[in-house]
Formats: C-alpha cells, sequence, structure tokens
C-alpha cells in the first residue's frame, strides 16, 4: 500500500483473534444444543474470494448451525484483500487515495427456535487501507420486547457491553449505544430494529493496541452474556400465536439488512460470498 498505517501490524493478530473467537464462540452453542438435547453441529463451508487478475483475494469460512435451540445460527470468518471498484472507492476512508484493502472480521447473526428467546447479531472486523480502523458491535432483538422478560434480557445484554465499554473509555458506551440506537433502525417504518446494544466504526485512536484491546473485550462479553440469556429462556413455553408473531417481527429484520445494513453491502461490493453475506436473513420470515 501507499502509506502503512499503524493498524497495519495488527493484521495477523487481528485475523487469529476472529478465528480463536469464532471458535469459541461455536463451542459454547454447540454444548447449549447439547444440554437441549440435541446432537446438532456446525457445518462449515470455506470459500475463496475471487479476483479479476487470480490473484489470492483471501477467503473465509461459514459455519451454519440448524438445531433445537438454534433455528439458524450463522458465525462467519474472512480475512479478504484486493482493490475497491472506482465508484466504491469515495466511500471507504483512504480509498481514493489507495484503492487497495484488507479487511477482516467475524459476524454472527441467531435466529431462534423459541420465540421467548432473542435474536442477536455480533460483529467486529478491522479494515486496513492508507488508513486503519476497526468496527463493529452488537444487538439484542426480541421478539416482545414490551414484556418483562424482554426488558431483562435487554437490561442484561446492555450491562455486559456497557462493562466492556467503561473499561477503556467512559464515553464508549453512551457514544456507541447511542450510535447503534441510529444506526439499527428502519426509517421506512419509523421503529428501531430491536433493543439495541452498541455499534462503533472508524475506530482508531492513537494506539492501535489499544483498540485492539476494546474489540476484544467486546468480543468477549458477547460470549459471555448471549449464551446467558439463552439458556435463561431457551425451555419457555410458547403459543402459535408466539411462533406468528415471531415471524412477523422476522420480517423486520429481513427489510433491515436488504436496505440498510452496511456490512450486507460492503460485502456485495467486494466480491465476498454471497451465501456467506446473506447468512444474517431468517430461515423463515413472515408479512402481514
Amino acid at each position: 500500500m501507499t502509506d502503512r498505517p499503524p493498524h497495519d501490524a495488527l493484521r495477523p493478530q487481528a485475523a487469529a483473534w476472529f478465528a480463536a473467537l469464532r471458535d469459541r464462540l461455536c463451542a459454547a452453542f454447540t454444548a447449549i444444543e447439547a444440554e437441549a438435547g440435541s446432537d446438532a453441529r456446525f457445518l462449515a463451508t470455506p470459500w475463496r474470494r475471487p479476483t479479476a487478475d487470480g490473484s489470492d483475494g483471501g477467503g473465509g469460512e461459514m459455519r451454519l448451525l440448524r438445531g433445537r435451540v438454534f433455528e439458524k445460527l450463522g458465525v462467519n470468518v474472512s480475512t479478504v484483500s484486493g482493490s475497491f471498484a472506482p465508484e466504491f472507492r469515495a466511500q471507504i476512508p483512504g480509498a481514493a487515495e489507495d484503492p487497495r484493502f484488507w479487511a477482516s472480521g467475524i459476524s454472527l447473526v441467531a435466529h431462534m427456535a423459541n420465540p421467548k428467546v432473542p435474536a442477536a447479531h455480533f460483529n467486529t472486523r478491522m479494515l486496513v487501507t492508507t488508513q486503519g480502523w476497526f468496527g463493529g458491535g452488537g444487538d439484542l432483538t426480541p421478539m416482545r420486547p414490551e414484556t418483562a422478560e424482554s426488558r431483562e434480557d435487554a437490561s442484561a445484554f446492555h450491562a455486559a457491553l456497557r462493562d466492556a465499554c467503561d473499561r477503556h473509555d467512559p464515553d464508549h458506551y453512551p457514544r456507541f449505544k447511542a450510535w447503534c440506537d441510529r444506526y439499527f433502525f428502519l426509517p421506512h417504518r419509523g421503529e428501531p430494529r430491536g433493543a439495541g446494544g452498541i455499534f462503533f466504526d472508524h475506530l482508531a485512536g492513537p494506539d492501535p493496541a489499544a483498540d485492539f484491546a476494546f474489540v476484544r473485550d467486546v468480543g468477549e462479553a458477547f460470549l459471555e452474556v448471549f449464551p446467558r440469556i439463552v439458556r435463561t429462556r431457551m425451555a419457555a413455553p410458547f403459543t402459535p400465536e408466539d411462533r406468528e408473531h415471531q415471524l412477523i417481527r422476522r420480517g423486520r429484520y429481513v427489510e433491515f439488512n436488504l436496505l440498510h445494513d452496511r456490512g450486507t453491502l460492503f460485502g456485495l461490493k467486494t466480491g465476498g460470498n454471497i451465501e456467506a453475506i446473506l447468512m444474517s436473513l431468517p430461515p423463515e420470515a413472515r408479512w402481514p
């Protein structure tokens, strides 16, 4: 690259961290399936990013689980490189000066079999152009956010993310929570996608190692809190009406991810694996 930003030196460590976190998350979720009497396992599908000139564009692995607790759970990692298309360069910091990029990250979306268990999303990533930065976050989507149980789950989720943020900067949580509330919002419906969480992008402080430490703590927080929430709710009784409501709520999830999600757009515009990019979509949804 024309210039090597400070984050560039962290590329091997970041890619290794995302893969290791993927393995730990998959182990945690497989254990939950076993506790529910299911022998469901992740199906792993590796992929390579095609390039026009035949060079190595990197790739990733999509892991998908369909079980008794997790109706559809995808955990993806990827590490890719290449050059942004001319029409996309102006949208990416540092790409106008030099279109080459490197990106690595983990992305998780969980759609639950029991409507009483909230859906969840989590991702963290690192990008390097002539600049370098981290981004990501996590959010929770209860099917009935107005219930006491959903409010309890949202409170636990936010508390875990707040603790991770506060270990690094007391301004992180309020700023990243507000960012999440703005980002995970469906403007055409005038409603939030769920109970929120945190969202951040272009995190590039004076100490890249400190940025990376924060990203790791966010991953640790999600790994601790979401399985705990799942175990609390996964055996709760539910009705056919609850299931119908869940499917309609999932329709909102589809609308956001196809119309507004930056990760979806980034993957499609950089030659990513289509199935991995659309992994976030639920297995079944409904519109009234």
